[in-house]
């Protein structure tokens, strides 16, 4: 096989920050032609994010998360900026957006008008809480979906208060739900010939991954409570404490417990009928952790991992970032690449999460500066003889 096997497809990426982008990037990288509309002198905010600076003006924040890109200016709140932008449109098959909702439609760049231009148009609208209901002109923040979302108030150790799930949930999950969208809707436009409007949200993106806290509470009509690093399903199945650090465990069923046992040295517990099915395990956890957690305290995470595994038990070492990005493992699959970058030389950016065995992923371009391919894009869409003219009238400034 040969060739990318998104090419062909035009996106445009008018969104900001995290869940736009990183949707649009994970399109870019499986070959679509990802033009990001920036505003004119700031671009995306991220660019000035995160509160520290490599050799460029724009933060490892943006860096992160626009590769595989090109970036035009365009100043949507002009009339020639929008005349540029309406051709655009005319050449794309997806727009992505993330906009508080009423915003498209004031800058007239919503659904309804571009739809006319472009009938085959697929546009994505990331939202902090959905186009409608009564809390959709809320501001959308991945922390604001956790907490009305329930998955801060299952987060985080008993009796505790909220914590926030480090990683952003919300706005990942968000986007990668954009991108479920958008595919479905470019393979159903093979058939009908028409786009459509998708409306992705943080709040609904945090509920759909919410799917075992939610089971538990529908199953046993208690409202789910934090558990540290604890299963809601299985138990043993959460961290303990070695003599030098943390591992995890998961003996999640009944063959794996009793390997888990005969490893720490307790086969007696085999018959307590505390302990006797995941049921009774689920129920008396505290009690079963205290049973083994002074044997974990006498030896070594590492002692501990390599026993488990050798009997067959699920264990791991609880790794910070510069353990997890400099494992062996994370080098053979390629997690840590180095881009060529105009401004800052090569940089740092994780690898792909997927590998496509056929048409493997390529980083095609480097994240792009501000408004760096305005002029080819211009060129492509048959602008170019209109440059000055449309400078003159404010399309490519504030």
């Amino acid at each position: 096989m040969s060739g990318l096997p998104l090419e062909g497809m035009r996106v445009l990426d008018v969104s900001q920050v995290m869940a736009g982008p990183f949707c649009c990037m994970m399109l870019g990288d499986m070959g679509a032609d990802i033009i990001k509309v920036e505003p004119p002198e700031t671009g995306d905010q991220t660019r000035r994010a995160m509160g520290f600076r490599l050799n460029s003006d724009d933060s490892p924040g943006f860096l992160a998360l626009n590769r595989n890109k090109r970036s035009i200016e365009i100043n949507l709140k002009s009339e020639a900026g929008r005349e540029v932008f309406y051709k655009l449109v005319e050449t794309a098959d997806v727009l992505v957006e993330n906009n508080r909702p009423g915003v498209a439609k004031r800058l007239k760049i919503d659904y309804d008008t571009l739809r006319a231009i472009n009938p085959g148009l697929i546009y994505a609208s990331i939202s902090g809480f959905g186009q409608t209901g009564p809390y959709a002109q809320r501001p959308g923040f991945d922390l604001i979906a956790q907490a009305m979302s329930g998955v801060l108030s299952a987060t985080g150790t008993p009796d505790g208060e909220p914590v926030k799930c480090s990683v952003p949930v919300a706005d990942l999950g968000a986007g990668l739900f954009s991108i479920y969208a958008i595919l479905s809707a470019y393979i159903g436009r093979q058939k009908s010939g028409e786009g459509q409007y998708i409306d992705a949200s943080l709040i609904e993106a945090a509920m759909a991954l919410s799917v075992w806290e939610v089971t538990e509470y529908w199953g046993t009509g208690k409202i789910p409570k934090p558990i540290g690093t604890a299963n809601r399903m299985s138990a043993p199945y959460q961290a303990v404490k070695a003599a030098d650090g943390y591992l995890v465990v998961g003996a999640a069923n009944q063959k794996l417990w009793e390997a888990f046992c005969t490893v720490l040295g307790r086969p007696e517990l085999f018959a307590d009928p505390r302990f006797v099915s995941n049921v009774e395990r689920l129920g008396n956890r505290a009690e079963l952790m205290a049973e083994f957690e002074p044997i974990f305290l006498s030896n070594t995470v590492e002692h501990w991992v390599d026993a488990l595994l050798e009997a067959g038990v699920p264990a791991a070492p609880v790794h910070n970032f510069a353990q997890s990005l400099g494992s062996e493992h994370a080098k053979a699959r390629n997690m840590v690449m180095e881009i060529d970058h105009p401004a800052e030389g090569s940089i740092k950016a994780l690898g792909f999460p997927v590998k496509m065995g056929g048409t493997p992923q390529q980083v095609r371009f480097p994240p792009p500066m501000l408004g760096e391919h305005t002029a080819d894009i211009l060129a492509e869409i048959g602008m170019s003889a209109e440059f000055e003219a449309l400078s003159g009238r404010g399309a490519f400034s504030k």
